[in-house]
């Protein structure tokens, strides 16, 4: 499936740059012809590395003869070279890794995975898991050049954290810089971008938030109250292997900008999936149901529903349609093998009303008891009567 959208993808980022709009003040970048990229190898990466303060770098197989391999190529390509573009004045380097001609370099760098965009900042490498398209790389890397811990100093900037329930996320309350508080901030750099760090010196602040001095709360995506973190003070070890085991959520949204690490963060080989769009009202309510089963079972840790808005991913949506055969502007719940990407999905066709949350934890009871592997051989049976029916 990745290969799918890495296509479809690849051609969003595309579309990007040669969309123009006519208005003034409201024009889309083009591409203006000029290289940045660089062609890194090991007489130059060493400069490279020195010259930005971020690097990002390609690895890719060697250019494909194929002609339809090669355009794909240049689109990936073009997308790096607009990105480079939007961010001339950002310090933001670019630069290919052939992975034949370059394998020396790429040893060094530690460059494993061929067709992924890794990024250098100071001593950290981080791996671009995420849509190749030169928006999401924009936000991607505008939020890396940030401080990977935020402040909250005052009613208006906690009012956004709360807000902020789609995100795992940790807030932490300090004396101040020269404290506990650099434990927490040097655990924030080992998962910067995907993870969100906030901290706070302000007693008021801490108050609100319960927040007791050198604590550490951790926010699941979507639940109501915060777990904490055990220990006071903590070491910067103890928050990274607190955040490891927890960074799974029960209720997860996929995104553009880390899809592919979602999605090969399966359980057992499947993943549970349920498409909502959050905009349309029965979307909607479905995604509050979801909310209350992922509230209930918070504590379950066989139990982890990936939320697909099918208005995130336009150019998907045909796909899954036609791969899943369901309808996207109704809400579905299914079983997804990962490998293959066959499925089982909840029947809800010919109900006026949406399954409860007690209704949706029996079906999903039924599916982690192992229910899934007789449904599954039963679909089986039933595509090879229909093909055999058609012969």
């Amino acid at each position: 499936m990745q290969q799918i959208c890495l296509s479809l993808l690849c051609g969003l980022g595309l579309h990007l740059i040669l969309l123009c709009c006519a208005e003034e003040g409201l024009e889309f970048p083009n591409f203006d012809g000029k290289d940045r990229v660089l062609d890194v190898n090991e007489r130059n990466y060493k400069k490279a590395l020195r010259r930005f303060d971020l690097l990002c770098l390609f690895y890719h197989e060697p250019v494909p003869a194929n002609k339809g391999l090669q355009k794909r190529f240049q689109m990936t390509e073009l997308v790096l070279e607009l990105t480079a573009q939007v961010l001339e004045n950002k310090d933001i380097g670019f630069g290919m890794v052939d992975s034949q001609r370059d394998a020396k370099v790429a040893r060094k760098l530690g460059l494993e995975e061929v067709g992924s965009l890794y990024v250098f900042k100071d001593d950290r490498v981080i791996e671009f898991d995420g849509e190749l398209s030169a928006d999401t790389l924009v936000e991607f890397l505008l939020d890396v050049l940030e401080d990977p811990v935020e402040m909250i100093n005052n009613p208006m900037e906690v009012r956004a954290f709360e807000r902020m329930e789609e995100d795992i996320r940790l807030i932490g309350f300090f004396k101040g810089e020269d404290s506990y508080y650099r434990a927490f901030q040097e655990a924030s750099e080992r998962f910067q971008p995907y993870i969100k760090f906030f901290a706070t010196f302000d007693k008021t602040v801490a108050k609100h938030l319960s927040l007791k001095m050198n604590e550490v709360n951790f926010y699941e995506p979507f639940m109501e109250e915060p777990a904490i973190l055990p220990g006071r003070p903590l070491s910067e070890m103890d928050i990274v292997e607190f955040v490891n085991q927890h960074r799974r959520a029960t209720l997860r949204k996929l995104r553009a900008e880390n899809m592919f690490e979602t999605w090969e963060d399966d359980m057992d080989g499947i993943h549970i999936v349920a498409f909502a769009e959050e905009e349309d009202p029965d979307g909607y309510e479905f995604l509050e149901i979801l909310k209350d089963v992922a509230r209930d079972n918070t504590n379950n840790p066989e139990l982890s529903i990936v939320w697909i808005d099918p208005d995130d991913f336009p150019l998907l949506t045909t796909y899954w349609e036609t791969t899943f055969k369901l309808d996207l502007f109704r809400p579905q719940i299914g079983i997804v093998n990962v490998t293959d990407a066959d499925s089982v999905w909840l029947d809800m066709s010919n109900d006026e009303d949406l399954p409860s949350a007690e209704e949706l934890e029996d079906w999903i009871e039924d599916v982690l008891s192992g229910r899934w592997h007789w449904l599954h051989r039963v679909k089986v049976i039933r595509r090879r009567i229909r093909q055999s029916d058609s012969l």
